[in-house]
């Protein structure tokens, strides 16, 4: 009779499983066709050749791009460098990246960084907070910028018990920011669980000094997020759900979601149009190419602009895709006055102009 038990529950389990795995195909979108779309003007830029994770420009138009992410599943074309930050200045009209120098008491060797966000201070000062993944572990590290050195003064690190497995953040105060949890388990085998069964148990955290909370509950897994332009809403990506989630900000750092837009496809990173507040996504059209990576049928790349984000029926147009040809597997596009930068998980990066 046990042995019968047994057996008929390990059936049952395994039934699920199947069953879970052809849901997680649907929900990769694995065979999806990418049908090409291109601005009138685009070139690879120079100098980015293992990744421009995320991208976040300010406000003078000087761009900073993060590169070399070594993430669980994920390949890398430089496994043994450590990552790197990157700076263009968009404001030139051939526009060049250079790696920043990065100074103070910080282990270079390590660094391996994920999604970024920029804060600017009363007194004009501009701080980098960076997703570190050292070690594979999750820290964020603030960084001081020195424009004039071309350079990043490391000021501290940022560790909680809560901040794991992060993925992105967006900073809206000298130390206050919001952070993504892309997944609930920090082990590589129960995240393909996690992933399996979809068990949406990743969140969106709250981070002071004085506090961490969770202020958003029930993602696939959370991915990019960031603040509309009159900073009253947030919106995060939850990428195998295929959507945004738009959440109004009150005083006490607590979100209440407002709705969710559907994009059928799998939104990593977002930006917002400084011009518009249009929401700029970049996306994986077919998520299982990018968890089965095969350099000779690459994961292609797509960016979406959602316009009118807070009416009934937001406009979401395709403003660049590609079947990996050209690009492969993009996380982010961010634009500034006309301009649009395109990053990837572990490729290349594309300048162009609109």
């Amino acid at each position: 009779m046990g042995k019968l038990l047994v057996l008929t529950l390990l059936g049952a389990g395994l039934a699920l499983i199947g069953e879970r795995l052809v849901a997680l195909r649907q929900r990769t979108n694995a065979s999806r066709e990418v049908r090409s779309v291109e601005p009138r003007s685009c070139h690879l830029i120079e100098g980015l050749e293992n990744g421009s994770e995320d991208i976040d420009i300010l406000p003078s138009g000087l761009a900073f791009i993060s590169s070399g992410l070594k993430y669980p599943g994920m390949p890398s074309f430089a496994p043994d460098e450590p990552g790197q930050i990157f700076l263009m200045d968009l404001n030139e009209q051939n526009p060049r990246v250079q790696a920043l120098n990065i100074s103070g008491d910080f282990d270079k060797a390590s660094f391996n960084p994920h999604g970024i966000s920029t804060f600017i201070d009363e007194d004009k000062t501009v701080y980098l907070y960076v997703v570190n993944h050292p070690h594979m572990k999750s820290t964020v590290e603030k960084f001081k910028f020195e424009e004039q050195q071309h350079s990043l003064v490391h000021l501290k690190t940022i560790k909680h018990e809560l901040l794991k497995s992060l993925n992105d953040i967006v900073v809206l105060g000298p130390e206050q920011f919001y952070a993504t949890r892309d997944h609930y388990f920090t082990n590589f085998f129960l995240v393909l669980l996690e992933i399996i069964l979809d068990l949406r148990w990743s969140h969106v955290l709250f981070y002071s000094p004085r506090e961490v909370k969770v202020v958003a509950k029930g993602f696939s897994s959370a991915n990019g997020i960031t603040v509309s332009l009159d900073k009253k809403f947030i919106y995060t990506a939850d990428v195998t759900a295929q959507n945004i989630h738009v959440l109004k900000k009150h005083e006490n750092w607590d979100l209440t979601p407002v709705k969710v837009i559907h994009l059928g496809t799998l939104v990593d990173n977002l930006t917002v149009d400084p011009d518009t507040g249009d929401i700029w996504a970049g996306c994986h059209p077919d998520g299982m190419k990018l968890l089965a990576y095969n350099p000779a049928d690459p994961p292609g790349s797509e960016v979406l602009r959602i316009q009118n984000v807070l009416s009934e029926k937001p406009k979401i147009s395709t403003e660049y895709a590609n079947n990996g040809s050209v690009l492969q597997a993009s996380t982010v596009a961010s634009v500034y006055h006309g301009k649009l930068l395109i990053g990837t998980v572990f490729h290349k990066a594309l300048y162009c102009l609109l």
